[in-house]
């Protein structure tokens, strides 16, 4: 889809470990193309094996666990996608901390850059 000059491709968002957002939902997460930087926005998932071919600039990425994937997972599919930047997400309201977002950030010193966005 393109509205405008800017493309919006749709991708899976699922848990793989937990009964929240199954597979047989297709949820989705979308890749945002603007000027020709992708953003990867995961919705509500888990770490999944087509996070692999998603080539993106910029990532976002949940961080809690209960519901999604959590921060070490988050680092994982970072290291899967390697975008230039990671935001993490999806924290510090229903479940998670602003800790599991600096833990993600740490974790990736040295791989790419990463904000923590605040309110």
């Amino acid at each position: 889809m393109s509205l405008s000059g800017i493309e919006i491709e749709v991708v899976p968002a699922y848990n793989t470990n937990k009964t929240f957002h199954p597979k047989a939902n297709n949820w989705l997460g979308f890749v945002i193309t603007i000027e020709n930087e992708k953003i990867y926005h995961a919705g509500d998932t888990d770490l999944i094996p087509e996070m692999g071919s998603f080539p993106v600039d910029i990532a976002l990425l949940p961080v809690s666990g209960t519901y999604v994937m959590t921060s070490d997972e988050a680092v994982e599919a970072a290291k899967r996608i390697k975008p230039k930047t990671a935001l993490p997400m999806h924290y510090g309201s229903i479940v998670g901390s602003v800790n599991d977002a600096v833990k993600f950030k740490k974790s990736l010193e040295g791989f790419c850059e990463v904000s923590i966005l605040e309110k």
